[in-house]
């Protein structure tokens, strides 16, 4: 049995992408930051998980600190003897604009949603490479590609990810890991609830389809790249915004 880890599993898109591989077929490691209210939604989504006859393991782990990145990895391998995909979905936000933001905010940003990839990428791409196998699914945001107001913070971890991204597939595809990233645009989830119903509209105006994505529509593409379909696919950043760019 193959098995995925999915950093920041406990909600929204990350939930839906566990269950989704789950689905797949694949055993999951649902990783949640360390907090009983995240431990008991992470056990949630590991029990609709285990309905499609996997196996599920649940680790409480703040994925911008390199140690316990290391210690999630090492469970893993103990746990399921192979790690086979990789999902950096793990994120937060803090907006506000430039002039008002803190340095702090700035930096918890960056830590959580471009420092946790370089982490977990570390330790996992040791196992993927005596493998000699491996897919790696990076959550990017159409932030990253085209800047958004109030999110400079947001927006540079994310585009920082999609660099990431098309580095390590040059540098780990010939052992045959591939390496892409996804880039969601106004997709319904929690972090998108707490947005201003002004900016929600705003956004919505400029979306081709006319409507909010759903978690499940992210998670169908990182099934696909997880997947043996996509085998010839690496380094590249698929949109999933409904034609928010055009």
């Amino acid at each position: 049995m193959a098995t995925a880890i999915i950093t920041g599993a406990s909600q929204g898109i990350g939930a839906c992408i566990a269950k989704r591989l789950a689905k797949d077929g694949f055993d999951v490691v649902i990783n949640y930051y360390p907090s009983e209210s995240s431990k008991e939604k992470a056990l949630a989504v590991a029990a609709e998980c285990e309905a499609f006859g996997v196996k599920t393991l649940c680790i409480g782990a703040d994925v911008s600190k390199f140690d316990q990145c290391e210690a999630m990895v090492k469970q893993t391998k103990a746990e399921f003897g192979t790690i086979d995909v990789l999902v950096n979905n793990a994120g937060i936000t803090k907006d506000t604009l430039l002039a008002r933001m803190k340095e702090e905010d700035y930096d918890a940003v960056i830590a959580v949603n471009q420092k946790s990839i370089y982490n977990m990428l570390k330790h996992t791409c040791a196992v993927m490479m005596k493998q000699r196998h491996g897919r790696i699914v990076n959550i990017s945001s159409v932030a990253g590609l085209y800047g958004n107001p109030g999110q400079v913070n947001y927006s540079a971890s994310k585009a920082a990810i999609i660099g990431m991204t098309k580095t390590v597939a040059k540098e780990f595809g010939s052992r045959n890991i591939t390496c892409n990233a996804v880039a969601p645009g106004l997709i319904r989830t929690p972090m998108t609830d707490v947005l201003s119903d002004e900016l929600k509209a705003k956004m919505l105006s400029a979306v081709a389809l006319g409507r909010y994505g759903e978690p499940e529509e992210v998670a169908s593409v990182v099934s696909f790249l997880a997947s043996e379909d996509s085998s010839y696919i690496t380094g590249q950043v698929i949109e999933i915004s409904g034609g928010l760019s055009m």
